[in-house]
């Protein structure tokens, strides 16, 4: 290895160390939060992310929970509402990435009319879903998402209902960007949040996330022997919705991750603003200040 690429190693090392604040982690041991924290960061390096080109919403939750171990401009929100949250920073300020993170819970059962119309709008926002399958951070009730016979502490007989599919969810609102990682690989999670930084529009990045306290159904070693990497898929064509929504309706036996659906050609919300064409400015960058001392 030469001087050259050691010192760039070297950078790029100390500048992910950079991200990290000295804030108590809180986080379950084995909990996927570590591996999705430790991703985001490479990400963010790799794509030569300063702290002043990105700020991060959390919402409520035990990934609301990273908000203090990322030493960047993070706002906490309120449950369920992080993706209002994300949107009104995005259209504030789009010379910043927005990035946003909830749970299964916010974003399907409290946010989930939040998701949909983020979606539809095509907010230019990087969004990743953790999907534990469970309300983790008030000890393990039951979300939309936890599978049928699960028995979790709101529900000791067992979840009756059967849950929704996330991605053929999202996938029937016509999104521009939908991905699927899973937290047992960090090197995979690492590459779809380095593509949904570069998206424009709004990227779904869901994430299989373990979550060993309270639903251990689904532990990193059950899904590592049923993920498979669409990639593999020779034939397979991201830009054909259909093709997305077959594949995504199998979540028990061959659970296919990677980008799974792109549709470059959709235009993001602050695009289609007709009150915006031509603007070199930001709104916050138009916002005035005004005396009002004489009102006082």
């Amino acid at each position: 290895m030469d001087s050259k690429t050691l010192q760039e190693l070297e950078a790029k090392a100390k500048k992910l160390m950079g991200f990290e604040t000295d804030k108590k982690i809180t986080w379950c041991g084995n909990c996927g939060n570590y591996a999705i924290h430790n991703a985001l960061a490479r990400a963010l390096v790799l794509e030569n992310f300063e702290r002043k080109d990105f700020v991060m919403c959390f919402d409520v939750g035990c990934s609301g929970n990273g908000s203090d171990k990322f030493e960047a401009f993070t706002i906490h929100g309120l449950h369920g509402r992080v993706l209002s949250l994300a949107a009104g920073a995005a259209l504030a300020n789009s010379k910043v990435k927005v990035i946003a993170e909830a749970g299964d819970g916010a974003t399907f059962s409290e946010g989930v009319s939040h998701l949909v119309h983020a979606v539809r709008n095509n907010y230019p926002v990087m969004f990743i879903h953790h999907n534990n399958e469970n309300y983790g951070l008030t000890t393990g009730q039951a979300s939309a998402l936890t599978r049928c016979g699960v028995k979790m502490l709101g529900t000791p007989e067992g979840v009756m209902v059967e849950p929704i599919n996330s991605l053929d969810f999202v996938l029937g609102l016509k999104p521009s960007f939908v991905a699927r990682g899973f937290s047992g690989d960090v090197d995979h999670m690492t590459e779809l949040f380095r593509a949904g930084l570069k998206h424009k529009g709004f990227a779904f990045i869901e994430v299989l996330q373990a979550c060993p306290t309270y639903n251990r159904l689904t532990p990193d070693a059950w899904y590592a022997e049923r993920v498979r990497n669409v990639e593999d898929l020779k034939s397979y064509d991201r830009t054909d919705l259909w093709a997305a929504r077959k594949i995504v309706q199998d979540v028990d036996k061959e659970i296919y991750i990677g980008l799974l659906y792109e549709n470059p050609e959709k235009k993001d919300f602050v695009s289609l603003l007709k009150s915006r064409e031509g603007a070199v400015t930001t709104p916050v960058e138009e916002v005035k200040h005004y005396d009002v001392r004489g009102l006082i």
